[in-house]
């Protein structure tokens, strides 16, 4: 006993680990699907059980589809049934379908029997249903002579139709000699068998014509019995016929036509059994004889008609019971009842039931050592019995395959190789029917294949989700990796979502993640890429949006509607009013951006709206137009009606009055329509409501009406200018009292503690009450539970509890109004509960699953129902941090929560903190509180890129050294393994020089650099490293200190200082429409005096020249003409043919609006002025420096201070001159 429980364990633990494993999914691709391999598959059958015409043709269908494709072949009645020995039978060409010919002189009956088609091709064999070909039947009647049935009025009758047995079998139908049907009524019905029964017969039933029909539905048949002769005789025509044959007494003893109570007439007996199968149409049937005629009731014994499921036929005789379970088992009893008493039949149905599905076989793509299981269960009445066979083969004797074992409904494959592939069938079975499943397991090893189209472009609106597709498909499962452009980096982080399926999600698209991506899949035999571009778009938007107007009539209105798009979208507009299209009407003129309305008139009221369609999104704005009158002549004056007067009540009822009124002065304004208000004097006095209104032309009303309200009236008029004001009320009207007309609304029942249950209600409004002394009646009993009401009647509140209830058990509740003359009507029931208590029990196995350093996914198992004691409303996970596992140091536990609504069992925890040990528990939730918490689950999240470091410092600046400091990352989600410095130089024009960087390790807090060159600013760029990557960095930027001397250090061996010798050089342009900013670099003897020289590019007139003021190195040349090329060169005074290479620039093109001259404003001059000062200080410092700066775009030098990461390597052209070796000397922190 212990070693087959530690087997049937050990099974289940290979069975769940096998179904954690998922098969291959084949992506429905035609062009993939025909290269690949794969088993047949049945895809088209004849029935199991096919009833043929004997006069056509038979063609069993079978259809399969598979790759290579495969053959096929039949057996019948159990053997090989060889098609091409039998000359009547063929076989359609690439198919199974056989056709056999009957109408060539073949006999149906000779192929009658039990067929099963078999697919075949080198991968397994795949079997059809056994197809059991039986011909129809429409057997003759048997010819029998018929005497004529004579039948004493109210005698009960049944007339026997008796067809012939068909297959199927037929469809039975009364008609007269001239083919009408007999009409059928509660009196005279056919039953089930086809037998016509008569509860009593009376003198309009004589007929010498009662056929009995049946039709033959598969040939087209129809065939009748002979006609049935019917005589009634009543007591009178009885004693007169049969006089002269009786003694007197045998006369006189007849008696008259008397009632009689019900007896039945089928079923016969007190009970009978039934067997029906499960999904079936359950018909049960009674037919009464009695007089009067018997009405028919059903019932089931302990228990309720299932609803929605239950019909009632033929009079109420059939009981018809659709799509039967096991639960409609059990005793249904007819009662048959008339005036005289009753009588009854129980029939105890039983249901069973053929085989059907609970998990059939699925079909299993898998890679060569992988692990899958194919599951077969089913269910029936009995249980059915399962076997599995392999290419068609009982498993027990097909060939041999180590990679598979069969444990009853399952079988296990565990390392499965190609030749593993085959076909298994599945056949569950019982005394009422079987189940046959087909499923392959079809062993692929195949390359990764990316299904999508190269060079797919993806177009999205900006702030929108991206999805660019992947679709893949390669055995084994292949692994995707997606990177932005052809040479970019690995798409990785919170900004991008990675789907199962390849799709790369981008859940917020900007403008910059327009470029190509490429998605690469490979496994273990090969590797392939595909590009796909998107393109993110701007949004389409409505800047002025139509906007609220009145017109007058006749006049004229436009509505505007100005939008901005992209330029690489068409936009189309489209105008509608109130939500419907345009009007056809000419007087509606749509332009680009507005619609405008000619002549104007009253049906133009309404809401216009302004539609804007892309390809990509739709944007709408909306109007509303309101039309006015034309204002009115100097003599005709517009008002308000004057109220009307003389209010008379006439045709007093009980529920109606009869109201007229004179209506009052109209002031040139048409009265359009009247109001009546009523106010009741009993219940609401000074308050008036809204009865109902009436059309202008209209000065009497019919009004409904309630009791015990004390009325009075009054009467409104209106026109286009406004309502009047009220008339004088009329007389009071009270009406009589009454029984409640209407029952509380909003009726509710919820408990406040855990034994009892609060019933409330929506009171009646005074009127309502219909009377005096307005109490309720509350009502209760528990649901699902054989109890009687109980109730209680409570005075005119809108509450009752209930006490000592059971926890949170449905009850039935109804509140029913009554006053001093009675009760309202029945009225309906609603569910409640009694009151919720804490939940019993805490979810179980707890598991989670982590997805990223900074978010897990949790699953749990739902609590049983009954132990929510409540509603459930849904699931906590607390959670919190315990420690950081790089620091080893606890601190303040912050627990936090997250609530999932309803009964889910899983959910997302996301900002979680990298490389932490955290613990949660899981708590359902009901409307009293939480339960308890499951055992603390605790989890790691894996290690992440660390935060930058806390602090960069550069101290103790020398002439050719810099010492750096730092701190440690505030948060360095993981072991840190170094960090990464990386620094260049920046020259006077802030050009950066080449990128060095170093690797420091993690335990190091300072960095002393060595050999820089001296007065030179360097940038520095520092972050952290963990094993997952580098953090995000920090910058900072010094300069070494200058020479002593306040000149360059002569080479070592140089004998003295070289000279300085004059020169201008870099000098830059920066030109606009009219002007140009020309500056310059110049290195010579102080108190030079500079001049600029320019002209028109490629021309032959003479230099003209600008000087300079002071000792400034820029100067703005002004007056310039716009989209023209000039030539320009700097010189100083006094220094003969000494002048810097010539530069041309463009100007700008004119431009339509006038431009402010930057040259000529107060803050710019400054900035320049600061700016030349600066220079002048750097020239004296550096007499013979050797970097040679060339001609950089305006638009690098704004750069200049960007990420290196980002920036290209410029190549060396001697611009910052030699760089020697640099040394560092490092420390570590104590």
């Amino acid at each position: 006993m212990m070693k087959k429980s530690i087997s049937a364990s050990k099974a289940s633990l290979v069975l769940f680990l096998c179904q954690m494993i998922s098969a291959l999914d084949v992506p429905l691709d035609s062009k993939l699907l025909e290269e690949l391999s794969q088993p047949p598959t049945i895809t088209q059958q004849s029935p199991k059980d096919y009833i043929v015409d004997p006069r056509e043709n038979i063609v069993i269908q079978c259809e399969a589809k598979g790759k290579p494709p495969p053959s096929f072949s039949w057996t019948r009645n159990g053997t090989h049934f060889d098609i091409d020995k039998d000359a009547q039978v063929t076989m359609k060409p690439n198919s199974g379908t056989l056709v056999i010919n009957i109408m060539n002189g073949g006999k149906a009956e000779a192929y009658e029997g039990v067929y099963q088609c078999t697919a075949r091709n080198e991968r397994g064999a795949a079997i059809s249903n056994n197809i059991v070909i039986r011909p129809s039947r429409s057997p003759l009647w048997t010819k029998e002579k018929l005497e004529p049935n004579h039948v004493r009025e109210g005698d009960s009758l049944v007339l026997h139709c008796r067809p012939p047995v068909g297959l199927p079998p037929p469809i039975i139908f009364w008609m007269d000699n001239a083919f009408q049907r007999l009409p059928q009524s509660e009196r005279v019905s056919q039953g089930l068998n086809g037998d016509l029964y008569f509860s009593n017969v009376q003198p309009e039933d004589t007929r010498e014509d009662y056929i009995c029909y049946a039709r033959f539905n598969h040939t087209q048949t129809i065939q009748q019995k002979q006609p049935i002769s019917v005589k009634v005789f009543s007591m009178d025509s009885l004693n007169d016929t049969i006089a002269a044959n009786l003694s007197d007494t045998d006369i006189y003893g007849a008696k008259p036509v008397t009632e009689r109570q019900p007896i039945l007439l089928t079923p016969t007996g007190s009970t009978s059994t039934k067997v029906e199968l499960r999904g079936n149409v359950l018909l049960l049937e009674c037919i009464a004889a009695g007089l009067p005629t018997p009405v028919i009731r059903w019932i089931k014994e302990g228990g309720e008609l299932p609803a929605n499921r239950t019909f009632f036929e033929n009079f109420k005789k059939t009981l018809k019971i659709i799509d039967v379970s096991e639960a409609d088992s059990g005793n249904y009893k007819c009662i048959a009842r008339n005036i005289l008493g009753s009588a009854h039949h129980v029939i105890s149905v039983t249901v069973k039931a053929a085989p059907y599905w609970i998990t059939a076989p699925r079909n299993l793509v898998l890679s060569p050592g992988e692990d899958g299981t194919l599951i077969c269960r089913a269910n029936g009445n009995p249980k059915p019995n399962i076997s599995w066979l392999a290419n068609g083969v009982p498993i027990a004797i097909a060939p041999e395959d180590p990679s598979r074992k069969v444990d009853g409904d399952t079988i296990i494959f565990s390392h499965v190789q190609e030749r593993s592939s085959a076909v298994y069938q599945c056949n569950a079975s019982n005394e009422y029917g079987y189940l046959l499943a087909n499923a392959f397991v079809n062993v692929l090893a195949e390359p990764p294949r990316i299904l999508t189209p190269a060079n797919k472009l993806y177009q999205v609106i900006a702030d929108s989700p991206a999805l660019l597709d992947c679709a893949y498909f390669g055995s084994p499962k292949p692994e995707i990796e997606w990177f932005k452009g052809v040479k970019g980096s690995i798409l990785r982080g919170d900004e991008y979502v990675f789907h199962d399926n390849g799709t790369l999600e981008i859940p917020v698209a900007q403008k910059d993640s327009t470029g190509t991506y490429t998605c690469v899949a490979r496994n273990e035999l090969g590797k392939i890429q595909n590009e796909v571009r998107l393109e993110v778009k701007d949004p389409t938007m409505i800047i002025k949006q139509p906007e609220y107007k009145v017109i007058q009539r006749y006049g004229q209105v436009s509505f505007e509607c100005i939008i901005k798009h992209d330029f690489t979208l068409l936009p189309t507009v489209i105008w509608l009013k109130d939500n419907d299209e345009l009007p056809d009407d000419e007087r509606f003129l749509v332009g680009k951006d507005n619609l405008t309305i000619m002549n104007v008139t009253d049906k133009d009221d309404g809401t216009y709206t302004c539609i804007v369609n892309t390809t990509l999104d739709s944007v709408s704005a909306s109007a509303v137009l309101t039309v006015v009158a034309a204002p009115p002549t100097p003599a005709i004056i517009y008002a308000r009606p004057n109220p009307p007067f003389d209010l008379e009540l006439t045709g007093q009822l009980e529920r109606s009055v009869e109201l007229s009124w004179i209506p009052g002065d109209e002031n040139n304004s048409p009265i359009t329509n009247f109001v009546i208000e009523y106010e009741d004097g009993l219940h609401e006095p000074g308050v008036w409501h809204y009865q109902t209104e009436v059309p202008g032309t209209q000065t009497t009303v019919q009004l409904k009406l309630s009791p015990y309200v004390n009325y009075s009236f009054r009467v409104i008029a209106v026109n286009e200018i406004g309502r009047s004001q009220p008339s004088e009320p009329s007389e009071q009207y009270l009406t009589k009292s009454a029984n409640p007309d209407e029952n509380p609304s909003n009726v509710q029942g919820i408990g406040s503690e855990p034994d009892n249950l609060v019933i409330t209600w929506e009171s009646l409004k005074g009127f309502q009450s219909n009377g005096p002394g307005l109490q309720y009646k509350v009502s209760w009993r528990q649901k699902d539970v054989d109890d009687e009401w109980t109730s209680v009647i409570v005075a005119n509140v809108s509450k009752y509890i209930v006490s000592g209830t059971p926890t949170f058990v449905p009850y039935e509740i109804k509140v029913q109004a009554l006053n001093d003359l009675g009760y309202a009507p029945e009225p309906s029931e609603v569910i409640g509960h009694s009151g919720e208590d804490l939940p019993m029990v805490a979810p179980g196995n707890v598991q989670v699953h982590v997805i990223n350093s900074t978010l897990a996914k949790v699953h749990w198992d739902p609590v049983p129902l009954k132990s929510v004691r409540g509603h459930l409303q849904g699931y906590k996970v607390y959670y919190w941090k315990v420690q950081s596992l790089s620091r080893r140091s606890r601190r303040h536990v912050e627990k936090k929560i997250l609530t999932f609504r309803g009964n889910k069992t899983f959910g997302m925890l996301p900002g979680l903190e990298p490389f932490s040990s955290y613990k949660l528990n899981v708590r359902v939730v009901n409307g009293k509180g939480e339960g308890p918490a499951s055992p603390d689950k605790v989890f790691k999240t894996p290690e992440g890129v660390p935060s930058s470091p806390s602090f960069l410092k550069i101290t103790n600046p020398t002439l050719d050294s810099l010492t750096l400091e730092w701190g440690s990352p505030t948060h360095p989600n993981g072991v840190l393994t170094s960090y990464i410095l990386k620094f260049q130089p920046i020259n006077n024009t802030h050009e950066l020089g080449p990128l060095v960087e170093i690797r420091i390790p993690a335990n190091e807090s300072s960095l002393i650099l060595k050999n820089l060159n001296y007065s030179t600013r360097y940038k520095f760029y520092f972050n952290a490293q963990t094993s997952v990557g580098s953090g995000s960095q920090i910058t900072e930027e010094a300069v070494t200190i200058m020479d002593e001397a306040g000149i360059l250090r002569p080479a070592v061996g140089a004998g003295k200082v070289q000279p300085l010798y004059p020169r201008i050089r870099n000098v830059t342009t920066a030109a606009a429409e009219t002007y140009a900013n020309i500056s310059w670099e110049y290195e010579g003897p102080d108190h030079a005096n500079f001049y600029v020289e320019y002209g028109v590019a490629g021309s032959k007139e003479d230099w003209k020249k600008e000087i300079v003021n002071g000792s400034r190195s820029f100067f703005v040349l002004k007056g310039l003409t716009p989209g023209t090329a000039y030539k320009v060169r700097v010189g100083a005074e006094g220094l003969s043919g000494f002048r810097s290479s010539e530069d041309v620039f463009e100007t700008g093109p004119a431009m339509a609006s006038r431009q402010v001259d930057i040259a000529t404003q107060g803050w710019f001059i400054g900035l320049m002025c600061a700016v030349a000062l600066l220079i002048l200080i750097l020239l004296i410092v550096c007499f013979i420096r050797r970097n040679k700066g060339g001609k950089y775009p305006v638009k690098e030098k704004e750069d200049a201070h960007a990420d290196p990461e980002i920036q290209p390597m410029k190549e060396d052209d001697g611009t910052f001159g030699e760089y020697r070796l640099f040394s560092f000397v490092s420390s570590a922190p104590f």
